[in-house]
């Protein structure tokens, strides 16, 4: 991932997005050659020369100061997530080269203890996840809800892949296209806090070559802090299920984070999701292996 032009495109990218209106600056004849700021009203915005702003767009970032940093993100009028993102993409950008021989390592394992905790929430879904949407570790609950994304076998189990991948999924998650969005969204933060991620990049290229609609979302340069939110499922077993989400970052264990989701007491996907755990906790009969009822019976 060259990061270099990584910090051009984004740069291009929120710059077409904005009119001159909608800066509040005048606009002088109609025959404007670029969709939203030319790099002159930019770097006006910014309080920046226009030489500086243009190196800017050819990815030499060094010695970029905070000052300017704010002043880009107030002219392109960046969300917390794209300004975080910027700053990682001038600092990657403006330093040494780092040698893909010493990469910095994503986690990919989780403690006991932190499988305790998981555990500890038998009512609750809950895993933990890396930057690169791998689930490392799950309580019973989350993977009876989550079963078609553990039922990937012969690998770890990767939100993204099975969003953009498998066949199943747009059946599975009711809010198709945020889905895609946001799961883009998040590798795309993530590439730009570790461009030198092997497993990261390995991992784009996939979704890239096997994907059209990922390939879309990838140029677009959207980036997201996935922190709490809702989740529309359509649940093989148990049906339709509305989920809020909790996500926290794990202070010990950097670049992982627990998710957490619950149901509104008292609603219909509180009961769903008490007939889930239910199944999930009940002991198997004997001589049968345990887990849920066949997805094609009627779960009512």
């Amino acid at each position: 991932m060259p990061t270099s032009k990584d910090l051009g495109d984004f740069l291009v990218s929120r710059r077409a997005r904005i009119t001159p209106e909608q800066a509040g600056l005048p606009v002088y004849g109609t025959n404007r050659r670029v969709p939203g700021l030319r790099r002159e009203e930019v770097a006006l915005l910014a309080g920046i020369s226009v030489e500086y702003y243009t190196r800017l767009e050819r990815g030499h970032a060094a010695g970029i100061s905070d000052a300017v940093l704010d002043g880009l993100a107030r002219a392109l009028q960046l969300t917390e997530a794209e300004r975080a993102h910027l700053g990682n993409l001038i600092r990657t950008a403006g330093s040494a080269r780092r040698t893909a021989a010493a990469p910095r390592p994503t986690p990919s394992t989780v403690r006991p203890a932190l499988q305790r905790v998981l555990d500890a929430l038998p009512g609750a879904p809950a895993y933990i996840r890396n930057g690169r949407m791998d689930i490392l570790a799950a309580n019973s609950l989350d993977r009876a809800l989550y079963a078609p994304i553990f039922g990937m076998h012969g690998r770890i189990p990767n939100t993204a892949r099975f969003v953009f991948l498998d066949p199943g999924a747009p059946d599975f998650f009711l809010d198709w296209d945020r889905i895609e969005s946001d799961a883009v969204a998040i590798l795309r933060t993530q590439a730009g806090r570790d461009p030198y991620d092997r497993q990261l990049t390995d991992l784009i290229g996939e979704l890239s070559t096997r994907s059209d609609r990922f390939r879309t979302l990838w140029a677009r340069h959207d980036v997201k802090l996935h922190r709490s939110g809702s989740k529309r499922l359509h649940h093989p077993v148990v049906g339709p299920l509305t989920l809020t989400y909790e996500a926290f970052d794990l202070p010990g264990e950097p670049g992982q984070r627990i998710n957490i989701y619950t149901a509104e007491p008292g609603t219909p996907d509180a009961e769903t999701l008490g007939l889930l755990a239910s199944w999930v906790t009940a002991p198997a009969p004997a001589g049968a292996a345990p887990g849920l009822p066949d997805a094609h019976h009627d779960a009512g």
